[in-house]
């Protein structure tokens, strides 16, 4: 793949790149400085919007200008033009040490979101959870004993999900249940090495894995059976997210982060925090949306 774009947006933490092809535009957060941004493709026409919390994933609606978000202490509706905000589910209180992290919408329009441990003292060690908010708003827990979910991602056919835990530097595959949101024989579908953790990733239409690695510098390519198939160097060793763009959904996304770096490495990798456009080889699959019938009114959470 060759690198054809740099976003030089200087990201603390970027993450959650998406391609909405109704506005011909990327979108992406930096969490850390709570903001949201947007990139039109063929303008290079920049657009930041502010968030009221750190905004750490985040899903297009069928037919609706407002996105569903998962902030640092839980989920909303929220349109970035007018910054109104509609509370839905605060999936962790102030003071628990977690906040939400990667989050991404299933191939029936369900709206999955992970959290993680900031600080362990207080939350315990692996205790972050990934959840599924349905269709009628309704919220599961789906896996427990976690401490950062990442990676979150399912198969063209939507027969399997993928899943990660940063912090073990572990990818997982499970058996999916599109009529129900059930995941079942969970199996190691990749361990990195220590200098490597996996962060967001996507499917594209190969059903290959497109995985961000932390502290890498790199994007993995994952061949179904857990195989790489390819890798691409990234001008910055914190890579956060991917994501297929364009008409033809035939552009790598990548965004990154300068979070942690000094100021030798900083030296080393002046574009840290940008985004990184480059020209694929495959081709993606289009962005999950949340159905047009999502509806969260009185909905609850299980315990």
């Amino acid at each position: 793949m060759k690198l054809i774009d740099v976003v030089p947006v200087g990201n603390l933490l970027g993450e959650g790149v998406q391609w909405n092809p109704d506005d011909g535009c990327l979108w992406w957060t930096d969490i850390s400085n709570s903001m949201l941004h947007r990139w039109h493709l063929d303008s290079r026409v920049h657009s930041v919007f502010a968030t009221p919390e750190r905004l750490c994933s985040f899903a297009f609606i069928e037919g609706q200008s407002r996105l569903l978000c998962a902030f640092a202490s839980g989920v909303a509706m929220f349109d970035p033009h007018s910054g109104a905000i509609t509370w839905l589910h605060r999936l962790e209180t102030p003071g628990s040490g977690r906040r939400c992290n990667d989050g991404r919408v299933d191939r029936q329009g369900r709206f999955w979101v992970g959290t993680m441990v900031e600080d362990a003292a207080r939350a315990g060690a692996f205790s972050a959870s990934l959840y599924c908010m349905d269709r009628d708003g309704g919220v599961h827990v789906r896996e427990r004993e976690i401490d950062i979910a990442n990676g979150l991602c399912w198969s063209p056919d939507g027969g399997r999900m993928y899943f990660a835990d940063s912090a073990r530097r572990t990818m997982y595959a499970y058996d999916f249940d599109g009529d129900t949101g059930a995941i079942s024989a969970r199996r190691e579908f990749a361990r990195l090495p220590e200098s490597a953790e996996p962060d967001g990733a996507c499917v594209d239409a190969q059903g290959c894995v497109w995985s961000a690695q932390w502290g890498a510098g790199q994007v993995a390519c994952y061949a179904p059976d857990g195989r790489i198939r390819a890798t691409i160097e990234v001008p910055a060793s914190q890579p956060t997210c991917v994501a297929f763009a364009g008409a033809s959904l035939d552009l790598l996304c990548v965004t990154s982060a300068r979070a942690g770096l000094d100021a030798a490495a900083l030296a080393r990798q002046p574009d840290a925090g940008h985004l990184f456009i480059y020209q694929a080889t495959t081709t993606g699959l289009a962005e999950c949306r949340v159905r047009a019938d999502f509806n969260p009114i009185h909905a609850k959470m299980d315990s």
